[in-house]
């Protein structure tokens, strides 16, 4: 079995910087990718920034320049450093891993954190 936390979410003011973190536990082998997607209300999932195992990231293009992933793979961890948060980043922000258990891969997600940003 393997569990996603994250942690890290919070009210901030818009300008503002939190920094979340995703930690992995169980049975792992490697981790592949790991990335960080949001949901606000009445909008879809959708995905803000990925990296793989070697460190290779992708960013959503309101993000880019804002938002910073990174891992630690020694910690099976993954961080999302936001600066300059605007009112519109504010949604329940999740992580996401691709994980190789030894048998199979498989995708798993955390139950999320809150990122609230106001005025």
């Amino acid at each position: 079995q393997v569990h996603l936390v994250e942690s890290g979410g919070g009210l901030v003011q818009s300008g503002g910087s939190l920094r979340l973190s995703c930690a992995a536990s169980g049975r792992i082998f490697r981790i592949d990718n790991m990335a960080w997607y949001r949901q606000a209300p009445g909008k879809e999932r959708e995905l803000v920034a990925t990296i793989t195992s070697s460190g290779s990231t992708n960013y959503k293009d309101s993000v880019k320049d804002r938002f910073t992933i990174s891992n630690d793979n020694a910690k099976n961890t993954v961080y999302l450093q936001m600066d300059s948060l605007k009112v519109e980043d504010t949604a329940v922000y999740f992580c996401n891993a691709d994980i190789y258990n030894g048998n199979y891969s498989g995708l798993y997600w955390g139950q999320g954190t809150q990122v609230t940003v106001s005025l």
